[in-house]
């Protein structure tokens, strides 16, 4: 399909109209007192093409989301079979066919006893969602100072109140301060600022799980519910769990009692080689929670899933969970994710990111030949390229060099010369990429290229 560009007279409208109406999200506005909004019109495969006919490779599959790339007819037509056939019916003590297949679909790939599956609008809600169930379980169950939450230092879990106060990034909780109180702390897995055992990963990844149940003691464990922890962290850039962590962590909440939460709003529905990141890492949690990639973002759709454990008490004669969104499990939401996961049968799409991952790797480790990078890390398709100013000692930029270079300069550069990516300084500064599933080498080298372009005259601004 050839670019298609938007005529002169309605790009200027859009601009204008963008400007003066839209909010957009995480977004410095003053950035576009003199400078254009991107508007971005349409996507083919792993590529997006802007209002002006410019194409971009899709390095973060929109937001860890795009599993299936863009402009995918079957995903569309779902919808709309659906939107004919029932375009909406909450899940309010009714249910409808998508939803209950769905579910059955879900519970099927999830781990061990997670049989229950709570869809909401998306990731953050599932995060609230998640707290709310472990309250209440532990109230139901006669344990009702239980209320407390482990999560980790720079981890994000969401932007509503509750999934806030989890979420481990003072930078992003000033603002709205004060929050839910009762959230607390551990250590991360960042291998390559490790604080501890910087040469025996094992012991690193001990010493870290063992940080979370320090945590437990110090608060009481009375008083804790639930660890929210993803099987391969995002902010920062992408942490993977040492060998052994997740098996000690699994053991420390059986030990107090406490639930283990599984954040899978990215890792979940392919983005590690497999349906969900427990499973690439051998655990069971208690509950996961999961979005993004459950529809190929042609659809908002969330869900938290439950053990059987943590259903039962819901069962009682008159007990309910008082809780819930108007538009969790959508009739058009569920179809559309009922489809994608289909398509992951049929085009063997976690088998494409097992037998790719390797080289997707290799080709970004290609960069480490430039002093600007410090370390490449992640799992499948889901990678993080820290950037140094020095890389014998390991030292980050400064808050004037993130400013200048990181946001200045890298992040604009990199859109500029057709990579969509995210440069992101939640902890220290990184470039992130995840893109979708069905890429292969060549859009491996095209990200290499790009990168090495901009990450050469970045190291120069040093």
């Amino acid at each position: 399909m050839a670019d298609q560009q938007t005529p002169t007279d309605d790009y200027d409208h859009l601009q204008q109209a963008g400007k003066d109406h839209l909010w957009m999200h995480f977004a410095r506005h003053s950035g576009f007192a003199d400078a254009d909004i991107p508007v971005i019109v349409r996507g083919e495969g792993a590529y997006l093409y802007d209002a002006q006919g410019k194409r971009y490779l899709d390095g973060l599959a929109g937001l860890f989301v795009s599993q299936l790339g863009h402009g995918r007819e079957e995903l569309a037509e779902a919808a709309a079979q659906q939107a004919r056939e029932l375009a909406f019916m909450p899940l309010w003590s009714y249910a409808h066919p998508p939803a209950i297949e769905l579910a059955e679909k879900v519970a099927s790939h999830a781990p061990g006893s997670l049989n229950r599956v709570f869809f909401t609008s998306g990731g953050g809600e599932a995060v609230e969602t998640a707290w709310k169930l472990a309250k209440n379980y532990f109230k139901l169950t006669g344990k009702p100072m239980k209320h407390k939450v482990i999560s980790r230092a720079i981890a994000y879990h969401g932007t509503t109140q509750g999934a806030l106060s989890i979420t481990g990034l003072p930078l992003l909780k000033q603002q709205f301060e004060p929050l839910v109180p009762s959230t607390f702390r551990a250590p991360n897995t960042n291998m390559y600022r490790a604080p501890v055992h910087a040469d025996d990963p094992e012991a690193f990844g001990r010493w870290a799980a063992d940080q979370i149940a320090v945590a437990i003691e110090n608060e009481g464990p009375d008083t804790v519910a639930a660890v929210f922890l993803e099987p391969v962290q995002n902010a920062g850039g992408c942490f993977p769990p040492p060998p052994g962590y997740w098996q000690r962590v699994r053991e420390i909440c059986d030990e107090y009692d406490v639930l283990l939460v599984s954040d899978e709003v990215i890792c979940a529905f392919g983005r590690l080689g497999t349906m969900f990141g427990a499973e690439r890492f051998d655990y069971e949690p208690d509950m996961i929670t999961c979005a993004k990639g459950i529809t190929s973002g042609y659809a908002p759709l969330g869900a938290m899933i439950a053990s059987d454990r943590l259903m039962e008490p819901f069962l009682e004669p008159g007990a309910m969970f008082a809780h819930g969104y108007t538009f969790g499990g959508h009739p058009v939401s569920t179809a559309v994710a009922l489809r994608n996961l289909q398509i992951f049968e049929d085009e063997k799409v976690l088998e494409n990111v097992r037998s790719n991952e390797d080289a997707f790797r290799a080709t970004l480790e290609r960069l480490t030949d430039l002093p600007i990078v410090g370390d490449v890390r992640g799992e499948g398709y889901f990678y993080g390229i820290e950037l140094v100013k020095d890389k014998a000692t390991k030292e980050s930029f400064t808050d004037e060099e993130c400013e200048r270079i990181l946001y200045g300069f890298v992040s604009k550069q990199l859109y500029a010369e057709g990579l969509y990516c995210r440069a992101d300084d939640r902890g220290d500064p990184v470039v992130q990429l995840a893109p979708p599933l069905i890429c292969d080498q060549s859009h491996f080298d095209e990200i290499e290229q790009i990168m090495r372009v901009v990450l050469e005259k970045a190291g120069q601004m040093l």
